[in-house]
């Protein structure tokens, strides 16, 4: 076996390879591509109408732009996207352009925080437009973990490496109680909400002294139990840093932390964080400060200073030489009492917070540096990439991951660097090197007991129990908790996009949207309203959500729903639910070619994000050349689930 250190460089390498295959997409895809090109592939919004300016959180300039064309074009933007605002004004040989970063998407309405100061001269003039950028940074960061962790010794860091890599054993803070209450009474009263999986997991966390796995099922409460373990940590420790690969993730915990009443405080550019945890970021929380209004004037002070050195002009006196050079230095002071009144106020806030949210690139933050903690808790570590995870353990002494490594994978663009191993993460590593240190949630509170069935016996050695309140709980009584409808022989056929390669299947797409169409007319669409039946519609290709969405807004059944119905890809639905779930398998060929689909942990995230209806359409024939197909199929046929759709009329 080799190495840990050994290991890491393999990492770095497949890193390395990621980037330049991100890079090379970026330059494909954007740099290479004249402005039309752009456009039509979603990325570029060209040209865009400026609606609005002003300054937002921590005094950035902010600015909204809407599309005026292609207005139903999909598009790649996305909150916490940098992106670059430009100019194509006329008589300019190159078209002006400021960086910045998106707050968030809207339908054809985008919000931007520049980076700079000041609002850029051109802004007004020539056809504005915005083009998604290559993030850079955060691969430099992982790079420079992975280095550091290579080359550490003799400290906690090499520590965690060999723990996790190597050869080293993990050990417990204290003896693990056989019991599944804590061991001291003023442990129970932080914890006493939590059922008897949730119970052990935290008290593995507790005594753990190096690191502890939370592994969470779907709907099996991680989160809860997460929450509560921080809560607890916070009592014992008195701070601890908290961290997830994406904004969204991080941004629920910084809401649910809050909401026990925790002082958290966000690191991250306020652009990246949702509405509801702004008030949480530094910036916010530096405006709220008692010493903000003497950093203000400082500032004010120093702009003024500023402008009256730069009102010299080239030819110019003796006197107003040194008048020049005087206020110059006035200003640099004035910068320099700001800069330290912000260091003060930082640091004080820092301090007195309880929680520290970031996600995993941004613990490298350098607010935070020279930092430490007894404890960094990473939440959905299952999707980290192994060189991010990392990040965090460079500031603690103790690290907890929670995660599901049976759901979405990290994202990996390189097909190479995923193949050669970039694609295991850190968590599945450490649970299978040390099961002991790993706890499973067992009890699940969101699905039928029959939708639940098929995932737990195939992922979670059968050891999911659907909680007595969901168990049966179901749209209308009676009613088939799953529903397989199988379209072989039918010449349903896949297609594909010949620009974008994705693929679509036209047939069962319209036989979905009839099917769908059809449980609504069951139910009544005034029930349907009335009850706030949530539906959604997941399939694994872009192409397909593209021409479902289609159908759905041209049914008159559907679009008095819009509200209520979801339509996208499996990734963009990880981590809710739906009442109702029908997915679209598309794949329907000759070669037997499941191709997207044999990454069957995407299918286990499809079919569990429902809690009262699943429905599933797909071609047996095809999907039956992979043996997790073959074990579902087996599983509707023996339950009564399954539908050819020769036997349907709809």
């Amino acid at each position: 076996m080799a190495s840990s250190k050994e290991q890491l460089r393999k990492t770095l390498g497949l890193l390395q390879l990621e980037r330049q295959a991100d890079l090379e997409q970026y330059r494909q895809k954007v740099l290479l591509r004249p402005l039309h090109a752009r456009v039509k592939e979603g990325m570029t919004w060209y040209p865009v109408r400026l609606a609005k300016e002003y300054i937002g959180t921590g005094e950035r300039i902010i600015v909204e732009v809407e599309r005026t064309t292609q207005k139903d074009q999909p598009h790649a933007f996305q909150s916490g996207k940098m992106v670059s605002v430009f100019s194509n004004a006329s008589g300019k040989s190159e078209k002006q352009h400021q960086n910045g970063v998106i707050n968030y998407v809207r339908d054809n309405l985008m919000v931007i925080t520049l980076n700079g100061d000041d609002l850029p001269e051109w802004i007004d003039s020539g056809s504005l437009g915005v083009d998604v950028m290559f993030d850079e940074m955060s691969y430099r960061e992982m790079e420079y973990t992975i280095k550091k962790v290579i080359e550490a010794e003799d400290n906690r860091v090499a520590e965690f490496r060999e723990l996790l890599l190597g050869q080293q054993v993990a050990s417990y803070r204290l003896p693990v109680t056989s019991s599944s209450t804590p061991a001291t009474g003023n442990r129970e009263p932080e914890i006493r909400i939590l059922n008897n999986s949730q119970l052990k997991a935290a008290q593995k966390i507790i005594d753990s002294k190096d690191i502890a796995f939370i592994h969470g099922p779907p709907g099996t409460g991680k989160t809860t139990t997460l929450v509560q373990t921080i809560k607890y940590t916070v009592k014992e420790e008195g701070q601890v840093l908290v961290c997830a690969p994406s904004n969204a993730a991080i941004d629920l915990l910084v809401e649910k932390l809050s909401d026990q009443g925790l002082n958290v405080i966000r690191i991250g550019h306020p652009a990246r964080v949702t509405e509801q945890s702004l008030s949480k970021t530094m910036d916010a929380r530096i405006a709220e400060h008692p010493n903000f209004d003497e950093l203000r004037l400082l500032r004010k002070k120093m702009e003024q200073t500023k402008q009256k050195a730069n009102k010299y002009k080239r030819s110019f006196g003796h006197f107003e030489k040194a008048e020049r050079k005087m206020l110059r230095e006035e200003a640099r002071q004035l910068k320099s009492d700001a800069d330290t009144l912000e260091f003060y106020i930082t640091n004080d806030l820092l301090q007195k917070s309880e929680v520290i949210c970031s996600t995993l690139v941004g613990a490298s933050h350098p607010t935070l540096k020279g930092r430490r903690y007894k404890t960094a808790f990473i939440d959905e570590a299952g999707q980290a990439l192994e060189p991010a995870c990392w990040i965090p353990f460079l500031r603690a002494q103790r690290v907890i991951l929670a995660g599901d490594h049976m759901q979405l994978p990290p994202t990996v663009k390189s097909n190479e660097a995923a193949k050669l191993g970039l694609a295991e993460t850190l968590f599945e590593k450490g649970i299978l090197k040390h099961p002991s240190q790993a706890s499973m949630l067992q009890v699940q509170y969101r699905m039928h007991e029959a939708i639940m069935k098929f995932s737990s016996s195939y992922f979670y050695k059968d050891e999911l129990i659907a909680h007595e309140s969901f168990r049966s709980e179901l749209l209308r009584p009676n009613q088939s908790p799953v529903e397989f409808i199988d379209t072989a022989g039918a010449g349903f056929t896949e297609e594909q996009d010949p620009e974008t390669l994705s693929r679509f299947n036209k047939e069962e797409a319209a036989l979905l949207i009839r099917v769908v169409e059809k449980l609504v007319e069951e139910i009544g669409l005034e029930d349907w309203i009335t009850q706030n039946i949530t539906l959604g519609i997941i399939t694994p290709y872009r192409a397909q959500v593209d021409y479902l969405l289609h159908l759905a807004e041209s049914s008159s059944l559907l679009e008095p729903l819009h509200k209520l119905v979801t339509i996208n890809t499996v990734d963009a639905f990880q981590g809710q639910e739906r009442d109702v779930v029908a997915i679209s398998f598309v794949r329907s060929n000759a070669k037997g070619e499941v191709g997207f689909l044999g990454d069957i942990r995407r299918t286990n995230v499809a079919m569990t994000r429902a809690k009262k209806k699943l429905i599933m359409v797909g071609d047996s024939a095809t999907l039956g050349t992979h043996p997790f197909y073959v074990k579902l199929l087996e599983y509707v046929q023996a339950n009564d689930f399954y539908k050819s759709t020769f036997e349907i009329n709809y």
